[in-house]
């Protein structure tokens, strides 16, 4: 039996406005629509997390073997779904996001921690996936998601969120073209990145702060106030004066 292909490309949520969105209903008809083993390409910016736990959950429950490959793009709630595949392949001109979930709330301060207790408990439950597929303590993964972190192909698969990094099929070289005895030249170990939107908001105020902090005049040469008298006391007189050195 061949191998299914299932495209899972554009924003996810419960409905389709713009018959542009991916939505349960829609993956649910197209994984059912025949049997074995499927291949699920993604390249999605995310969406909504619940219609994502719900697409989720219809391949890790699938019968077949099924293979996930990021030829795009894998953010926020699309990088949810990636993690229900056997085996996650990643493009190696692809990226993976994971971040915080968000929400839009709006009531008095018990509405709003209603709604920070929620988004908590579904921090808690994207958390469940990254871990059963990274093997990454909860702690390391809630870090990466505070931070809104950024990986490439190599970043992906070093931390687990991928297994393999795509490779193109190459024609295998013709009998008798190397010479004997040379040796293969293996090509050098590829570089990882990973971006901290964090990270990088904190490494530009620490070098502002260290060329800025010390060229602000100090409160004395701004106003030219005389030091502070040793008395514990002081006179109206002087009082009016002070307050007269401040206004101008």
């Amino acid at each position: 039996m061949t191998e299914r292909i299932l495209e899972l490309s554009g924003t996810i949520a419960e409905e389709s406005w713009f018959d542009d969105d991916v939505t349960p209903q829609l993956f649910k008809d197209e994984l059912n629509a025949g049997s074995g083993d499927i291949t699920v390409w993604i390249n999605s910016p995310g969406g909504d997390c619940v219609a994502a736990a719900q697409i989720y959950n219809m391949l890790t429950n699938y019968k077949g073997k099924v293979t996930v490959k990021i030829d795009g793009i894998a953010a926020s709630a699309a990088s949810v779904i990636a993690m229900a595949g056997d085996t996650v392949l990643v493009s190696p001109v692809s990226m993976l996001m994971i971040h915080n979930p968000a929400t839009i709330a709006w009531g008095d301060h018990a509405q709003m921690q209603k709604a920070i207790d929620m988004l908590s408990e579904v921090k808690e439950s994207i958390i469940n996936a990254y871990v059963l597929k990274t093997g990454l303590s909860r702690p390391k993964l809630s870090h990466l998601m505070d931070a809104e972190t950024w990986m490439d192909a190599n970043k992906a698969v070093e931390l687990g969120f991928a297994d393999e990094i795509m490779t193109r099929a190459k024609a295998e070289p013709e009998e008798g073209t190397a010479d004997e005895g040379e040796e293969e030249k293996k090509p050098p170990a590829p570089s990882s990145m990973l971006f901290s939107r964090r990270a990088v908001n904190n490494t530009l105020f620490n070098k502002m702060a260290a060329k800025y902090g010390e060229t602000k005049p100090k409160i004395e040469e701004q106003t030219q106030i005389p030091a502070p008298e040793t008395e514990t006391g002081r006179s109206v007189d002087a009082l009016m004066e002070r307050l007269h050195l401040l206004r101008h």
